[in-house]
């Protein structure tokens, strides 16, 4: 059987699954491995459960040839599966990747095309070589819009998944300090997100960019089509309106008021305005658009407990995207601040020192508390209060009796800050 006959019967049941704890009768079971999984063994009862096809890659789970097909290797056939789906498209491909902001960019972008457009995009941050063929075999035949979020954290990453997903355009939110271990250095961080770039270079594809960054600049030059945004000189301008909690973009005549937290998502909410307008939709409808996205799952949310405002921004934190969020919550009109921040994760060997960063970034303004949480906290000098894990900070804060007071909460997503609320 080859991808041809595979893709047959996947038209047939065009609903993929990898865990059989989430399997629906005629589902398309591909048996993925992983360091502590192996996908084969559940095969036979993904079957057995009402999945319509299964794909192995060990001749020892190929117990029903009628309704499995064996490969040398489940995951690259998914791949190859999609990429034979993405090639029956003529529809844009938005392509997103970058340090900070990829998810909410998309989001932004894919409610703004749906706004006009059948837009399809990554579910939640489902955007590895898992998540990224997923995404393309989840797109419909009436589909007229693909928004395709592309994570990494080495090199050669976003070139193989643009080798799947075949992208007419793209964006890079910003190229900051994250990973550096996997990368090999901010260099390496700028090399590997640009993967993206050189895709479109040599395919004659569309970059959207912020013109406020000088790197994607110069990052972009070569490439035939450019569309810019920025707060002038661009193609597309908007500026953050000072003072505000959430975004208020200003676009020309219009005023965007957003629900997201502070000026550093004007660019995302820029990438946002400038792919609806490039692709013919009115202002008004993007404006709309816009305001009634609401950030979910510890994204720059705004939580409010009684008297008290919390900034919930805990999905993530590299030190780019510390320093912003600890910025933005400087400048916030706001009597009592308080802030709990959890340790930055996959930094190598500069560590200890952007932590060290983040510390007198921190001293440069008075808060009423500051607690600092696991990671390499333990190993800096600071004059702050530090807690071992996230259960800690949340003993400690439901200690406190805090009143008309603004909190900000943010740390790596493997130190769990959201269990402080």
């Amino acid at each position: 059987m080859n991808i041809e006959q595979l893709y047959h019967i996947y038209q047939q049941h065009p609903s993929i699954q990898t865990d059989t704890r989430k399997l629906q009768s005629g589902d398309l079971f591909f048996a993925l491995k992983g360091p502590n999984f192996n996908g084969n063994a559940y095969a036979q009862s993904a079957l057995e459960s009402g999945a319509a096809f299964a794909v192995v890659d060990e001749e020892a789970y190929f117990t029903v040839p009628d309704k499995m097909m064996l490969v040398p290797d489940a995951l690259e056939t998914l791949q190859q599966l999609a990429l034979h789906h993405r090639k029956q498209f003529t529809i844009p491909f938005i392509g997103i990747t970058g340090t900070n902001g990829k998810t909410t960019t998309k989001e932004l972008v894919k409610t703004v095309l749906a706004s006009t457009y059948k837009t399809v995009a990554t579910v939640g941050n489902l955007n590895n070589h898992i998540g990224v063929p997923l995404t393309i075999l989840s797109i419909p035949k009436d589909a007229e819009m693909a928004v395709i979020e592309m994570g990494a954290n080495h090199q050669l990453e976003i070139e193989g998944y643009c080798k799947v997903a075949l992208p007419t355009h793209g964006l890079i939110t910003n190229i900051g300090k994250a990973h550096l271990e996997g990368f090999g250095g901010p260099e390496g961080v700028k090399k590997a997100k640009g993967e993206l770039y050189d895709y479109l270079r040599a395919n004659n594809g569309t970059v959207f960019y912020y013109n406020g960054y000088d790197y994607l600049a110069e990052m972009s030059k070569g490439i035939a089509h450019v569309v810019t945004y920025g707060i002038e000189g661009a193609d597309y301008n908007g500026s953050a309106v000072a003072g505000t909690a959430l975004l208020e973009v200003k676009t020309g005549d219009d005023l965007i008021r957003t629900q997201l937290v502070g000026a550093y998502n004007l660019p995302n909410a820029l990438a946002a305005y400038a792919i609806g307008r490039h692709f013919n939709i009115p202002a008004a409808t993007i404006k709309q658009a816009i305001e009634g996205y609401v950030p979910s799952n510890n994204r720059s949310q705004i939580i409010q407990q009684g008297s008290n405002t919390v900034i919930m921004d805990a999905y993530n934190a590299n030190p780019s995207s510390m320093k912003a969020a600890i910025e933005n919550f400087a400048g916030l009109d706001a009597a009592q601040k308080v802030l709990l921040l959890g340790g930055m994760m996959e930094l190598g060997e500069d560590s200890e020192k952007e932590h060290q960063e983040l510390v007198s970034l921190l001293e440069r303004t008075h808060w009423k508390a500051v607690v600092l949480v696991g990671g390499d906290f333990a190993k800096v000098k600071h004059p702050y209060i530090f807690m071992k894990n996230a259960e800690e900070a949340k003993r400690w804060l439901e200690q406190q009796a805090f009143e008309n007071t603004h909190l900000l909460i943010k740390g790596s997503r493997s130190v769990g800050m959201e269990k402080v609320l």
